[in-house]
């Protein structure tokens, strides 16, 4: 596999930020099917030192508006792990049901295993987030979607000193990988960079002083995965200050590795203007796209 520096797509303003955020954060944006309209809905699980956070907006058909639900499932307080919240997007209830009683966590603000989180709108379950299905329709009392949600992109902060790893599904149809950044020192003292997925390395960049950006193509499940990377802040900035910065993105062909210069991101902090990645609109790849913030710190 070839990397190379020359190429590298442009930074949304969030990539711009010099100071770390205050929390951990997980943004997931779906294009979901509501009240007869496709909208985007902006997923956010944040963390900080006292408590879990979920916020949930939906994209209004005025452009100008998004709606905004937030659930603060606080540790200490039992009965907060499940519940039950409604609100109006455009003159339509969208219901909103959760249970984090059995939520197991693996570091990141969002739940890895044992919970669901369920948007319903007329009778439907339009976004479900979570792995216990069979409770979500249960509790809901709703039907599935007949147009299914689709994940367009998540963007996400990993706080660490050498490892910063991350979740993603690059087809929605298959499972989901567990993928890992490492900074190391090799034995001569010179910083490499390695990226693994499920365990096996599939990117290692010695003298990373030389190459603190590049990109590469992987394969995971046979489907060709497109890495983008720029971790100059690792290198030349005081620890804590700037992040490294990686994009993942599944692709087709050697065609598409110019990918640097056709990403649009339209993103706001609620997710509206969220028709992104025009690269693959004509693709028939998954229109994915995994973005990680790794802060590196003492």
């Amino acid at each position: 596999m070839k990397s190379s520096s020359n190429e590298f797509p442009q930074r949304d303003k969030d990539e711009q930020v010099t100071q770390k955020p205050a929390q951990s954060t997980v943004t997931c944006v779906y294009q979901t099917h509501i009240a007869g309209s496709w909208r985007s809905v902006t997923v956010i699980w944040s963390k900080n030192f006292m408590n879990y956070s979920l916020t949930i907006s939906v994209e209004s058909l005025d452009r100008g508006r998004v709606y905004i639900c937030k659930i603060d499932p606080k540790p200490w307080h039992f009965w907060a792990r499940k519940g039950y919240k409604s609100f109006v997007v455009d003159g339509n209830q969208v219901d909103v049901y959760w249970d984090f009683r059995s939520a197991k966590f693996s570091g990141s603000p969002e739940p890895c295993a044992d919970f669901y989180v369920a948007l319903v709108s007329k009778q439907e379950l339009v976004l479900l987030l979570g792995d216990n299905e069979k409770k979500a329709y249960k509790k809901t009392k709703s039907s599935p979607a007949v147009m299914r949600a689709v994940m367009l992109y998540k963007k996400e902060h990993v706080f660490g000193k050498r490892a910063f790893p991350t979740r993603a599904k690059f087809d929605q149809t298959r499972q989901e990988h567990d993928i890992v950044v490492e900074f190391l020192i090799s034995g001569s003292g010179e910083p490499e960079m390695q990226i693994s997925v499920d365990g096996t390395v599939l990117i290692h960049i010695c003298n990373l002083q030389w190459k603190f950006r590049g990109n590469d193509t992987v394969l995971v499940d046979n489907q060709p995965v497109h890495v983008f990377w720029d971790v100059h802040a690792w290198l030349f900035s005081p620890p804590g200050s700037s992040h490294g910065f990686f994009i993942f993105t599944p692709g087709t062909s050697e065609a598409e590795s110019d990918v640097g210069d056709n990403i649009q991101d339209e993103e706001s902090d609620y997710g509206t203007h969220s028709k992104c990645y025009s690269i693959l609109s004509n693709s028939n790849t998954s229109q994915f796209c995994l973005f990680l913030y790794a802060w590196k710190i003492e």
